[in-house]
């Protein structure tokens, strides 16, 4: 079997674009991959076309170890968010067509199920007005759609510092969402890069009354000195990962013990087979896996095969119940969200389809997503927000 050539196929809405890849083969097998790049949909459209001609065509699918090798090392220059960002979209749709040529799944081809059903996070909930009553009602929603745990970040555009007013503004939208779902119900908060390593532990421990599973990247992720200054002195579990996009630059992350959980983003870091390695690695030092998940159902199905085959994954992240859930029917046979848990596919490959008709309803749109603009989290920036 040999690859014939590729296909993109962007869906658009106004805060992001998913970029879908599908890989073609002589033997008639189609597979598909997926990532979500923010402002950079175009270059990696570009560096896909030249991959196509140097690396991708003529190249043998179940060969997946060599493609990502030469994909990653062949250019010479380093592999950075863009370049990584194509090789998992091929290497994706590679097990794809790997998994439907034999008949499995292809958690089956990497060693196995661990677990038949993973926990599912909401996130992209929060697109109301900042207050405590409109975050309260909208966290209660999630709950009573069976979700066990969601994500929030209350800080508005905090950047470096938080002034008292903006402090006490985002714990009371942190206690309004506390008290909406209960003590049961985990709670996780995002801090997107945005503090100093003082002020992220300023409000670590204003929020340890509110137990959160974890806090997720309190520091912005150049510095790794500095993230490793906040996990010593909180108790609280730290996130991070999700803009690191080689799993070898993890090596110093695991050696500082500045996380306990990682978020590999498999749409950014080179797909299935490169956070697999990672998670493994992962587990030597004791450190969780929940990967960053914000694309669409085909990243969410490839980032499931690897939960079903990974002793130390933790809970999956999930937009596409409230974040411009009308994208959901680009993908036939897209995973559910029943009871707060998705249910291990045992479909060969990914066990979705790209629908290709139903994507062209959705073209590609100057998405922006500025998360220092007032009002992001509503995520519309067309919405009059400056940005």
């Amino acid at each position: 079997m040999r690859i014939t050539g590729i296909s993109t196929h962007v869906v658009g809405t106004p805060w992001r674009n998913l970029t879908y890849v599908q890989v073609h083969t002589d033997e008639g097998i189609t597979g598909v991959g997926e990532t979500r790049m923010l402002g950079r949909t175009d270059a990696l459209l570009g560096y896909l076309r030249e991959a196509e001609a140097n690396h991708i065509a003529g190249s043998d699918p179940f060969a997946v170890e060599d493609l990502v090798r030469r994909m990653k090392y062949g250019d010479y220059g380093r592999a950075g968010e863009i370049v990584m960002s194509g090789i998992a979209c091929v290497e994706m749709a590679c097990w794809d067509i790997k998994g439907k040529a034999l008949g499995v799944p292809v958690w089956q081809l990497l060693g196995g199920k661990v677990t038949d059903k993973v926990k599912a996070y909401a996130n992209g909930w929060y697109t109301v007005e900042r207050t405590p009553e409109a975050f309260h009602k909208a966290a209660g929603a999630v709950v009573e759609r069976g979700y066990r745990a969601l994500k929030l970040d209350p800080f508005g555009t905090g950047h470096f510092e938080l002034d008292h007013a903006e402090t006490l503004r985002s714990l009371a939208l942190v206690e309004a969402v506390r008290d909406a779902i209960g003590p049961e119900t985990e709670l996780l908060v995002e801090m997107h890069g945005r503090f100093s390593p003082a002020t992220a532990v300023r409000l670590a421990g204003e929020l340890e009354r509110f137990q959160p599973s974890w806090l997720e990247e309190p520091v912005p992720p150049e510095n790794l000195k500095a993230l490793a200054k906040v996990a010593e002195k909180t108790p609280l579990p730290i996130a991070t990962g999700e803009r690191i996009h080689d799993r070898i630059e993890f090596r110093e992350l695991f050696e500082a013990q500045a996380a306990d959980i990682i978020q590999p983003d498999l749409g950014h870091i080179g797909g299935i087979g490169e956070t697999r390695k990672l998670a493994a690695t992962a587990e030597t030092h004791y450190v969780l896996v929940a990967p960053h998940n914000v694309g669409g159902s085909v990243l969410t199905a490839a980032s499931l095969q690897l939960a079903g085959c990974t002793p130390n994954f933790k809970i999956l992240e999930h937009f596409n119940d409230f974040a411009d859930a009308e994208i959901k029917k680009v993908v036939k046979g897209a995973p559910q969200v029943v009871d707060g848990y998705f249910q291990l596919s045992h479909e060969p490959g990914l066990g979705v389809e790209l629908d290709t008709d139903a994507a062209a309803e959705f073209p590609q749109q100057q998405a922006r997503f500025d998360l220092w603009a007032e009002g992001w989290e509503k995520r519309n920036p067309s919405g009059g927000r400056g940005a």
